[in-house]
């Protein structure tokens, strides 16, 4: 019997390979990641990700799951919302990313109340019942199977907790040519010429256009068994906050 496949972009791989396919990306444009989400967003991103964390309502003293966590731009901003009384696990599947992320919160004082677990966001290590907050930002399009990570992250949280998903979807129509441009001619050239990676930044583009959209996404979650569950769209469309909680 064949292997099953999913998709990686717009190719089929078997599934037991996205997950390496996509540390094999991420530990080529690590080093450059920042400087390109700065330079490919304009810097839109981080008006993003401050406006998700606006609405995830934290408090002193909650325990929160960043996941996909990066290079720890929302972990940055959560840390000093729950204070000295609360944690923040950051958690990804990339080793160089997640070191990336550690050394870039050490170097802005953030390390009293943050730990870094390396993690499949579809196999959590964590019990359940355990968090406050989970949040992922421009990750959950790269894992492998999205309901079992939705169901993941639904077991790790506690009853009354809520899950808070930021990530590119579909825009408004009258968006889709120009964006489509951007996306296929423009961003490649840029990971080309400041990530030496051009492949990798198309990648990027074709995994956007493979993630459901966003009612498919709070599909997913409802099914999942998240309710109250809704979207906030940004910039047209172009990114999506969803918010489901746990009840």
């Amino acid at each position: 019997m064949p292997d099953k496949t999913t998709h990686f972009g717009f190719h089929d791989v078997p599934v037991k390979e996205k997950s390496r396919h996509v540390r094999e990306v991420f530990d080529s444009v690590a080093d450059d990641y920042d400087l390109m989400n700065d330079l490919m967003s304009f810097g839109i991103h981080r008006l993003w990700k401050r406006f998700a964390i606006n609405m995830a309502g934290l408090r002193p003293g909650q325990l929160v799951l960043d996941l996909a966590s990066g290079t720890g731009d929302l972990a940055r901003l959560i840390a000093p919302e729950v204070g000295n009384t609360g944690h923040v696990v950051l958690s990804d599947i990339n080793a160089a990313m997640l070191a990336n992320g550690r050394s870039q919160l050490i170097d802005k004082g953030v390390t009293g109340n943050v730990s870094f677990v390396l993690a499949n966001a579809e196999q959590l290590p964590f019990p359940d019942n355990h968090f406050d907050l989970v949040t992922i930002a421009f990750g959950l399009r790269n894992v492998t199977n999205i309901q079992r990570a939705l169901d993941s992250m639904f077991h790790t949280l506690r009853p009354g907790g809520c899950l808070l998903v930021l990530e590119f979807s579909k825009p408004a129509s009258a968006l889709k040519p120009a964006y489509d441009f951007y996306s296929f001619k423009v961003l490649p050239e840029l990971g080309r010429l400041i990530a030496k990676d051009e492949n990798s930044y198309r990648y990027l583009a074709e995994s956007i256009r493979m993630h459901p959209d966003q009612d498919a996404l709070q599909g997913m979650m409802e099914q999942a068994g998240f309710e109250d569950c809704g979207y906030h769209n940004l910039s047209g469309g172009i990114v999506a906050i969803h918010r489901g909680y746990k009840f």
